[in-house]
């Protein structure tokens, strides 16, 4: 089983992808007023990859810039503002990818992380597209409860469950 799931691994690898997450816009839930903002502001600004950010105080939101070809780690964003005190409601990220094959079912690389498509057919991407996190901690308790029967996962490397019908 562990030679399958290396061979699986490999296959991976050898289809990385010409992507870049470039940007991610962030919603976060249990915010009560522009301190509460200000915290998950001070705090997505010291994740190490993070370039800028620009908070929306009556949306809960904040756009968020990446420095160019840095390694972007969504859950480091979820910690950050975790460690805020805080949750994420919504995730999106737009990336950058030049004619990438999407085979559904299949777990595709993209900045060295593997994304798992849902509700997706097979098709070609290419130019700007956003994707939205649906794992748990990355959406609402009540959202996740309804999706999770529909994601994937693997027990030895972290995959990413994403949507692009957002």
């Amino acid at each position: 089983m562990k030679k399958i799931f290396f061979v699986i691994v490999f296959a991976f690898f050898a289809l990385a992808l010409n992507a870049q997450i470039k940007s991610a816009n962030l919603q976060a839930s249990g915010l009560t007023c522009s301190m509460c903002s200000n915290s998950i502001f001070k705090s997505l600004k010291k994740v190490s990859f993070v370039e800028s950010v620009e908070s929306d105080v009556e949306a809960s939101t904040f756009k968020i810039i990446f420095k160019s070809n840095e390694n972007v780690d969504p859950d480091a964003l979820q910690k950050a503002v975790t460690d805020a005190g805080f949750s994420i409601a919504k995730l999106t990220f737009v990336l950058s990818i030049n004619q990438v094959d999407l085979k559904e079912k299949t777990p595709i690389e993209i900045d060295q992380k593997l994304f798992y498509f849902i509700n997706t057919q097979n098709k070609v991407l290419n130019g700007q597209i956003e994707l939205r996190l649906l794992d748990k901690g990355f959406v609402s308790p009540k959202e996740y409860k309804k999706i999770k029967s529909k994601l994937y996962s693997n027990g030895e490397k972290r995959v990413f469950n994403v949507d692009m019908n957002i």
